[in-house]
């Protein structure tokens, strides 16, 4: 400063004197040759110093306070230079020198460097990378914008506003660091790493909200780090690789479920004893992860992503139902594999109830109103989809069983049948024993299911009486045989309802059609027969020409004309069905062959 002082003074003299002295001017400049060499070390040193402030100011407050005395100082007198030059027009060399400006310059390039400087790794050596890195940056950032509040800005003079001065530096630097990172080629889990950090914890008390920084920093007020349409470009990436993701891991979740069906051992049961596999819960833990990171991110995404999953799960279960039924045809093909068939069917039957329960918990859970995006407008489908799945599930469960009771069934309505055949006994015995695996079958589709097995013996039991394979020829044999057609009726009967026990279904209705026709066969009275098939029809209003006449044909003492008679009068006036009427004769197709013969 003396040299300074002394060799400006000089100057100064010399110029008010002789202005266009240059010899003079550069004997002066040259003498204090070395001084601008000393301001431009100890500018060094005091930079240095500021460099490290964050470090100083802790250790060593007071040298920080010596180098902002010595910059506002120079900033002294770089005013006083400055008003002395409007009066003369003269200015030393080296001035103004704008310490204070510069001081900022390296305070923004030190905490720029702080910033980029966090980053350990990359995603080649560590999966891990963003979210260390991020994790540095807020632990950086916030610790250190604590020491600029709480020692730093006090040993600067308020109109330096340093605290808001560096506040602006660190929002500024981190917005450029997140618009780099925003650039790369971002994972999807980058994505959300980054977009968490930027959309909540930036702001969060773990940060910029942190208790410590209060009142000086307001975290509602502070300007975004991105742009809404970076935010909206890396949300839409994520969005598009997710669906991808998602579509893999329910191919790859099928496919390994699809491996367990064929195993020799049965698949696990839940607590309740149901048999069931892994795929609802491995899909629906996957969807709650999803949704689960969406929900860090913002309210908006998670409804996307709960939006995009039930689309998806959608598409799955209609890839489950081939699945399901190429399982069932490769079975036909050869009943003996796989061994564990009736059980693993059994499984993805329960699957389906377990999707429906885990749909409703996920919707609400991840859903503030059910009619939230519209999501709710998927439910229907995806329910009857499921349903559809079930339905067809237990039609090849029943199928297995009707396989296996089609030479018994065969054996109804025959001569051995009326002689004293077991044929039912049979029947019977079959179905209960594969109603005891299907105990392991949930209560929705085990009801249905115990109803359409019921309903089908009696089709197949009717139908066995319309295959015209035995004509009574007198009225002891039309009454042993319709005697016996309502003792089955009653064997029947007492197998459902024990089966259906407990359901609250009610079984009697379809045992009730065979005894119906039993008693058109019993009547010894042919002239009675139109009154009891008048009767028959009323009740059952699906019944058709050709079953009464087959009917009509298994009594063997109908005439021609009676059969006519009764058919042409029946039709003059068709019996309406009631609403809750279940058809039960129009799946029963009498054999063409019959037809004619039938009449005769």
């Amino acid at each position: 400063m003396d040299l300074e002082c002394s060799r400006d003074g000089l100057l100064h003299e010399q110029y008010r004197m002789d202005s266009g002295n240059t010899r003079d001017m550069s004997l002066i400049h040259s003498y204090f040759g070395s001084t601008q060499a000393l301001s431009d070390e100890l500018a060094k040193q005091l930079w240095m110093v500021l460099q490290r402030c964050l470090g100083t100011v802790r250790r060593d407050p007071t040298l920080l306070v010596s180098v902002v005395r010595i910059i506002e100082r120079e900033e002294k007198i770089d005013r006083r230079i400055l008003d002395r030059k409007k009066q003369t027009g003269f200015v030393p060399p080296g001035r103004p020198k704008n310490w204070k400006e510069k001081m900022f310059t390296v305070l923004d390039r030190t905490v720029t460097t702080r910033i980029e400087g966090t980053q350990a790794g990359t995603r080649e050596s560590d999966r891990m990378w963003l979210v260390r890195h991020l994790e540095i940056i807020r632990k950086y950032v916030l610790d250190d914008l604590i020491v600029a509040k709480n020692l730093m800005a006090q040993c600067f003079p308020p109109h330096y506003e340093m605290f808001s001065n560096l506040l602006r530096m660190y929002r500024q630097a981190l917005s450029t660091r997140m618009q780099e990172l925003a650039a790369e080629d971002l994972e999807a889990n980058e994505i959300v790493s980054l977009l968490t950090w930027v959309l909540n914890t930036y702001t969060s008390a773990e940060m910029m909200g942190n208790a410590e920084l209060v009142p000086e920093v307001d975290a509602s007020n502070l300007e975004p780090l991105l742009s809404p349409n970076v935010v909206s470009a890396l949300l839409d990436t994520y969005m598009s690789t997710l669906t991808s993701n998602i579509i893999a891991w329910l191919r790859k979740a099928l496919e390994t479920d699809r491996k367990d069906w064929v195993k020799e051992t049965e698949p696990e049961a839940d607590q309740d004893g149901y048999y069931q596999t892994t795929l609802p819960a491995i899909v629906f833990q996957m969807f709650e992860q999803n949704l689960q990171v969406a929900s860090q991110i913002s309210e908006d995404l998670k409804t996307k992503v709960l939006v995009l999953c039930l689309q998806q799960m959608n598409s799955f279960l209609s890839r489950y139902r081939e699945e399901a039924q190429v399982y069932k045809e490769e079975h036909l093909r050869n009943r003996q594999h796989p061994h564990c068939y009736v059980q693993y069917m059994i499984a993805v039957i329960n699957n389906c109830q377990t999707f429906k329960e885990s749909v409703v918990s996920l919707k609400r859970k991840y859903l503030k109103s059910e009619g939230e995006a519209g999501v709710s407008l998927s439910q229907p489908s995806m329910d009857g989809l499921l349903d559809a799945i079930a339905k067809e599930g237990c039609g090849s469960l029943l199928e297995e069983v009707f396989l296996d009771l089609e030479q018994h069934l065969s054996e109804l309505m025959t001569k051995k049948w009326l002689l004293g055949s077991n044929a039912v006994d049979i029947i019977c015995v079959t179905v209960e024993d594969y109603f005891n695996d299907f105990a392991k079958i949930k209560k929705p589709y085990k009801k249905r299911m115990i109803a359409e097995a019921h309903r089908r013996v009696v089709v197949e039991y009717l139908r066995a009486v319309m295959q015209k394979r035995i004509s009574f020829r007198s009225a002891d044999e039309r009454k042993e045989g319709a005697e016996r057609m309502v003792r089955e009726a009653e064997q029947l009967r007492f197998l459902f309802r024990k089966l259906a026990s407990g359901s609250g279904e009610d079984v009697d209705g379809y045992c009730d059609t065979i005894i119906a026709v039993a008693e058109v066969i019993k009547l010894t009275d042919p002239s009675l027969l139109y009154l009891e098939v008048s009767t028959l029809v009323s009740k059952y209003p699906d019944i058709r020409d050709e079953h009464i006449s087959a009917l009509l044909a298994m009594r063997g003492d109908a005439s021609r004309d009676m059969k006519q008679t009764i058919i042409e009068t029946l039709e003059q006036g068709p019996a309406q069905a009631s609403t809750d009427y279940v058809p039960i004769f129009k799946d029963i197709v009498v054999p063409s062959l019959n037809v004619a013969k039938l009449l005769k």
